[in-house]
């Protein structure tokens, strides 16, 4: 299953929880996350605001990356304006519509407010590991 990832999730991920589940779940096959160089950016703006850059799980994190396990990578996306409220939160639909994501997994409430866009949908990271569980699904 193809999934686009918060920045608020991807680094709440390094705090445990829910968002490690799914950083687990993404590191054991059973997710693709979706990437586009908006989000990647956002990810090490973030984490360098945060003094996080140097931590080891972001090694870890960095060299699945690198190695493009369960990713999927574009670099162009369409470009939209459907969260009016926060426009910078449009990235995470492009990529998710570009990369033909079926769930955006957040925790912003602009994201959250939307609920779907154009059968994608948008969940809490609780919302996502419940559907997850009770459908048993794998990657596709």
């Amino acid at each position: 299953m193809r999934v686009v990832i918060g920045t608020n999730v991807f680094i709440s991920s390094f705090f445990g929880g829910k968002p490690r589940e799914i950083i687990n779940l993404w590191k054991e096959g059973k997710i693709i996350i979706c990437l586009t160089p908006p989000v990647i950016e956002d990810y090490v703006q973030v984490l360098k605001r945060l003094g996080l850059d140097g931590e080891p799980e972001l090694k870890e994190l960095i060299d699945f990356l690198a190695k493009g396990y369960n990713i999927c990578f574009r670099t162009k996306t369409p470009s939209l304006q459907v969260v009016d409220q926060d426009p910078a939160d449009n990235k995470f639909i492009e990529a998710a519509v570009g990369l033909i994501a079926k769930v955006i997994i957040s925790g912003d409430k602009h994201l959250l407010a939307l609920k779907e866009y154009f059968g994608i949908k948008i969940l809490s990271p609780a919302e996502f590991l419940s559907d997850f569980k009770s459908s048993g699904k794998k990657k596709k």
